[in-house]
């Protein structure tokens, strides 16, 4: 059960998040995977990709919205109120503004204040590479780490349960479905949450 009253405030108001990756990690279907879940339980959502071609290895930025009603807004989503980072070297092209209080989800092996993220943000750790190779999900320089990746993040911020985010990894991918699921659940299991923010953005990952 997904803790949507502390997520999205007491007036269910919009969520918004911008995710970070590579072409080839599944940066794009990670955030069709959290809307489809929040579509499950209920909600309504957007979830996009920036306009371009994605090739394999490029950056690629993808947006999401989560609302307890309809969602008017038809842009990108400049001020997030949570982060998914999927490939660390990305975190220096990540602006975190400073008037909101979230979640940045890195895909890291380092602990939590490696990434000294500038308060009132906090930071969240997951290795997803490492779960995504045991999972088989992948191989090479980009594994598919999207559904760790969105199993983090979902324990994170609580925006969605993991039974409906399980069930939308399921339809998302059918063919891999079973590896894709226990990736998440490993996921969820293994996340690192900071305790307090810290005040840099990135300076001391591997």
């Amino acid at each position: 059960m997904s803790r949507l009253g502390e997520a999205l405030g007491p007036a269910a108001n919009l969520v918004e998040v911008r995710l970070h990756g590579r072409g080839g990690q599944g940066t794009v279907i990670a955030s069709l995977m959290l809307a489809r879940a929040a579509m499950l339980e209920g909600r309504s959502v957007q979830a996009f990709p920036e306009f371009g071609v994605e090739r394999r290895g490029a950056p690629v930025t993808a947006f999401l919205r989560i609302a307890g009603g309809p969602i008017h807004l038809r842009c990108k989503v400049y001020e997030p109120d949570h982060v998914l980072v999927l490939d660390p070297q990305l975190l220096a092209r990540v602006d975190l503004p400073a008037h909101r209080a979230g979640w940045l989800v890195v895909n890291t092996p380092a602990s939590p204040p490696a990434v000294e993220v500038a308060a009132p943000w906090r930071a969240a750790t997951v290795d997803a590479v490492r779960i995504a190779r045991a999972r088989g999900l992948g191989g090479g320089a980009f594994p598919f780490v999207n559904s760790p990746m969105a199993g983090a993040f979902a324990r994170v911020t609580g925006l969605v349960g993991l039974e409906s985010l399980c069930a939308a990894i399921r339809e998302s991918a059918p063919s891999s479905a079973d590896a894709n699921v226990a990736a998440a659940r490993d996921a969820w299991e293994r996340v690192d949450m900071a305790q307090e923010p810290r005040r840099r953005l990135g300076a001391n990952l591997p």
